[in-house]
């Protein structure tokens, strides 16, 4: 009889397959049906609420999202779009990446789409019109649902060209007059004369301007406000006090250099916008003139960060996150429905108002400045200390 091995009778067997990480089993994919019997609805109620059609309460809708995200249900973009003939992804179009004006635009746009189940690709056109004709020949190559562009400033044949393909287009922050879209802007001219009348209050009479390309709808509104306030207070409009850039901070450097090298230069600049500002800042600072006691600074856009610099900058304040929520919202109702009226939101604006100007609280006139620069589509706050 042969002997046993007790040493291997009694030896552990490892099974080192069961070690190895497990693939996803395709069979156990979370489904529209697991969503739907978690939430207790219909599938067709899942698949509304997640593609953004508006027919349920919003709390109804909130808890279909909840158990979605609880499940990490995402659904199949693809066989969506193969189903539907629509494309789930939206091409936005902005000028100058690196201004920090479109980041929050960018977010209310991403926020809305994340929540009805879009994606969203984003192409910086520089303003240079080659540079976003390329752009749109990608996004319509890559089969976008619709596009929110900030328009070039000769882009209207170009959108309208778009258009008349079927690819719906929501306009932001600038305005043109020629193109047939959807639309979303703030009260500019409003926004800007709430600015001078600001300062004329506080006692300036010689007021410089730095504004953007005269092409750009939102550089004329700008300026026309500050050609309002002027009118309005019987000050000359003169054009040497007149600059216009682009909207970057060497723009506003050079313009703020040649303002305070004429022979009379301003007691006060207004900058188009913040980028701009910065650039006029800079190049006071350069002179080593002080802000506000040489010269009075206000901007337009109101950026985190202005009421971080020193001294904190006056600003005019856009609502960023609702202008790009907004155009998200306008562009998923043209898509739902191509023949419903035009619409043409315009937001309001805020100026706050900061050491930048020369107004500080408690100041009589900054108060008498704050009741000037009040006007019908223009709020104007001041921040809490």
């Amino acid at each position: 009889m042969k002997k046993t091995d007790r040493s291997v009778e009694n030896r552990t067997v490892i099974d080192y397959n069961a070690l190895m990480p497990r693939k996803p089993d395709a069979t156990q994919k979370v489904t529209i049906r697991d969503v739907a019997r978690k939430a207790k609805v219909s599938t067709a109620t899942v698949s509304r609420v997640l593609s953004g059609v508006n027919v349920v309460s919003d709390d109804l809708a909130e808890r279909v999202r909840a158990v979605a995200r609880q499940l990490k249900y995402h659904p199949n973009r693809v066989a969506r779009s193969l189903r539907s003939q629509k494309s789930r992804i939206v091409g936005v179009l902005i000028p100058n990446i690196q201004n920090p004006f479109f980041t929050g635009v960018i977010r209310g746009i991403e926020d809305l789409l994340q929540a009805t189940d879009y994606t969203l690709l984003l192409g910086n056109s520089d303003d240079n019109p080659a540079r976003e004709r390329g752009y749109l020949d990608l996004l319509r190559a890559e089969g976008v649902g619709g596009l929110i562009v900030v328009p070039g400033a000769d882009a209207a044949k170009t959108y309208t060209e778009i258009l008349e393909i079927g690819i719906p287009v929501v306009a932001i922050d600038r305005f043109v007059a020629d193109l047939q879209c959807d639309s979303v802007t703030v009260a500019n001219e409003e926004g800007a004369a709430a600015a001078i009348r600001h300062l004329i209050a506080l006692g300036h009479t010689r007021i410089g301007i730095v504004t953007g390309p005269e092409k750009i709808s939102t550089a004329r509104e700008r300026l026309a406000g500050y050609a309002l306030a002027l009118r309005e207070a019987k000050l000359p409009h003169e054009a040497p006090l007149i600059h216009h850039v682009v909207f970057r901070q060497e723009g506003g450097y050079e313009a703020a250099t040649k303002l305070m090298s004429l022979p009379h230069p301003p007691t006060a600049i207004f900058a188009a916008s913040d980028f701009i500002a910065l650039g006029v800042l800079r190049a006071l600072h350069d002179r080593r003139l002080h802000i506000p006691e040489d010269v009075a600074v206000v901007s337009f856009d109101d950026m985190p960060w202005a009421a971080a610099l020193s001294p904190p900058l006056t600003a005019v304040s856009q609502p960023t996150y609702e202008l790009g929520a907004t155009a998200a919202r306008l562009l998923l109702e043209r898509m739902r429905d191509p023949d419903r009226a035009l619409e043409r939101v315009r937001l309001q604006t805020q100026l706050v108002v900061r050491a930048s100007c020369g107004a500080k609280a408690g100041d009589p006139a900054g108060q008498n400045a704050i009741a000037a620069g009040k006007s019908a589509a223009t709020d104007l706050v001041r921040p809490k200390n």
